[in-house]
């Protein structure tokens, strides 16, 4: 088994199900609340340690409940978590979510202690991190840390993955040109170009302007439409599937936790995007972030269901 580092934030989502959003001074009854645990890294971690992935975690919890609940839910995921630490008189992350009747989500975050990790912390876990097939990132946590992972992984010949969310466009060109795979959705791709991005097309030209800039991999997450690779390996399109959606919440950390699992297994590209693709039609099946998350054997009847 592969071992899979993911170095990022984690958060407690805070989910309120909602007919529309309120207008400003307006107050209206949302007929549902829950709470979870998310943040784009731990929600990648556990999608790919649910699918059966070696995980370690690398993150910062505060000093409150919350971070009783994030410790608590790496265990129960069998996620290595000894290098997840609190900071002291900090709040932990959390995310208040607003999900419409149409399944669409509108999110806030607020950072909390996943704005502590820094380089250092990246450093202590040098012994496990050179043993792992893959580095995830993500943008939840501070642009110096993830340029420190980013430099870790090129130095030591570990390939990195980052999910340029949430987006920014002033990302460090040195550093997009040390990834082996960026993993954008249409807009964040939109602003890492600076292109337009309204169809596959389109979409596959700001593409290939970052694999000019030296990215090895883009895959370019299509929601309903699949997911597009352009690249090295060429260039390709893999369909989405077809599904009644409830909560879309979390699809795209679901599509890179497991894309990370199955290739960091063979190193098929194409392949773990198929996986990848599937696995995210399921999550937006169920309801909030991980909790809609299968497992391997819920994946596998998943995929069995909808085979053609």
């Amino acid at each position: 088994m592969s071992r899979i580092a993911v170095i990022g934030s984690n958060m407690v989502d805070l989910i309120t199900y909602i007919e529309r959003m309120p207008a400003q001074g307006e107050t209206l009854e949302a007929p549902r609340f829950a709470m979870g645990c998310g943040g784009k890294g731990a929600n990648q971690a556990a999608a790919a340690a649910l699918l059966g992935a070696d995980v370690l975690m690398i993150s910062k919890v505060g000093d409150d409940a919350f971070a009783d609940t994030t410790l608590a839910n790496f265990r129960r995921l069998g996620i290595d978590s000894r290098f997840v630490e609190r900071v002291p008189g900090v709040s932990s992350g959390v995310a208040p979510i607003f999900v419409q009747a149409d399944s669409h989500n509108s999110i806030l975050i607020v950072k909390g202690a996943n704005a502590h990790l820094t380089g250092a912390d990246i450093d202590r876990a040098e012994p496990l991190l050179r043993e792992c097939r893959l580095i995830v990132l993500q943008l939840e946590i501070e642009p110096a840390t993830v340029y420190h992972a980013i430099e870790f992984a090129h130095r030591h010949t570990i390939p990195v993955l980052l999910n340029p969310a949430p987006a920014v466009a002033a990302l460090s060109r040195e550093h997009l040109a040390l990834l082996d795979f960026l993993i954008p959705n249409e807009s964040e791709l939109a602003l890492l170009s600076g292109q337009p991005v309204a169809s596959p097309e389109a979409a596959a030209r700001a593409a290939r302007s970052l694999v000019a800039e030296g990215v090895r991999h883009v895959i370019v997450t299509l929601g309903e439409q699949g997911a597009l690779y352009v690249g090295e390996q060429g260039e390709w399109h893999v369909p989405g599937q077809r599904v009644q959606a409830l909560d879309t919440t979390g699809a795209g950390d679901a599509f890179i936790g497991c894309f990370a699992h199955h290739w960091s297994e063979d190193g098929d590209i194409r392949r773990a995007m198929q996986q990848a693709v599937a696995y995210s039609a399921c999550s937006v099946t169920g309801l909030g972030t991980q909790s809609s998350y299968p497992d391997a054997q819920t994946f596998a009847r998943f995929k069995l269901a909808h085979s053609a």
